[in-house]
C-alpha cells in the first residue's frame, strides 16, 4: 500500500494547488500600490485584480469598482483571466479523473492497469493545469515589473507584487508537483506489472545421451 499513500499526498497537494488557483483568481490583490519616490500617499492603498480594483482608505473604508467593459480592458488581463479560468477548469476534470484511478477507491477495482491508467491521466491534467496558472501569473507578475522599471510610468502609479501572485505562484507548484507524484506512481505500478515472464525450463531427463 506504500503507492496509495504516495497517491493520496498528490492528490492533497494538487487539491490545495485547485483551491489555492481558485482563491488566487478571486483575489483582488494581484498588484498593489508602490510606496516609492519622494511624493508618497499612505492615506490610501490601491489593489488592483483581474475582476476589481479597490482603494483601501486609512479610516477603514474600502470602494472597489468592477471592471465593466471587457474589451476595454489590457491585454494582459484579459489573456491572464482566459488561463487561470482554464487552469481551473482542467484541475477539476483531473480531480474527477484522479478519484476514478485512485488505489484507495473502488472504482474500476476489476481492471487494475486501467485503473492505473486513468491515475495517469489525471496526473498529467493537473500538471497541464499547473503550467497554464503559472504562466498566467507570470504573465501579469511580468507586466507589473516592466511598468514598474519603465521610465514613462509615473511614480505615483507604480504597483508590486500583489498577495494573488504570491498565492498564484504557490497554487501552481503544488498543481505540478502533485500531478508529478501521480505519474510517478502510476508508472511504477504499471511496470511492475508489466514485469517478465519466464517460460518454464523443460526437464533434461527427456534428453538421451550416449
Amino acid at each position: 500500500m506504500p503507492n496509495s499513500g504516495v497517491q493520496l499526498l498528490g492528490f492533497s497537494l494538487a487539491f490545495l494547488g485547485f483551491v489555492g488557483t481558485i482563491a488566487c483568481t478571486a483575489m483582488v490583490e494581484w498588484k498593489a500600490s508602490s510606496y516609492t519616490g519622494s511624493n508618497i500617499i499612505t492615506a490610501q492603498a490601491m489593489y488592483e485584480g483581474l475582476w476589481k480594483s479597490c482603494v483601501w482608505q486609512s479610516t477603514g473604508q474600502i470602494q472597489c469598482k468592477i471592471f465593466d467593459s471587457l474589451l476595454q480592458l489590457p491585454p494582459n488581463i484579459q489573456g491572464t483571466r482566459a488561463l487561470m479560468c482554464a487552469a481551473i477548469l482542467l484541475c477539476f476534470v483531473s480531480m474527477m479523473v484522479t478519484v476514478v484511478g485512485l488505489e484507495c477507491t473502488t472504482c474500476m477495482a476489476e481492471q487494475p492497469q486501467q485503473k492505473s491508467k486513468v491515475a495517469l491521466a489525471g496526473g498529467v491534467i493537473f500538471i497541464i493545469a499547473g503550467v497554464i496558472a503559472l504562466i498566467g501569473t507570470s504573465w501579469y507578475g511580468h507586466r507589473i515589473a516592466q511598468d514598474f522599471y519603465s521610465p514613462l510610468t509615473p511614480t505615483n502609479s507604480r504597483y508590486e507584487f500583489g498577495t494573488a501572485l504570491y498565492v498564484g505562484w504557490g497554487a501552481a507548484c503544488m498543481c505540478i508537483i502533485g500531478g508529478g507524484f501521480l505519474c510517478c506512481m502510476c508508472s511504477d505500478r504499471g511496470s511492475s506489472e508489466k514485469g517478465p515472464r519466464y517460460l518454464p525450463s523443460s526437464s533434461a531427463g527427456g534428453r538421451g545421451y550416449v
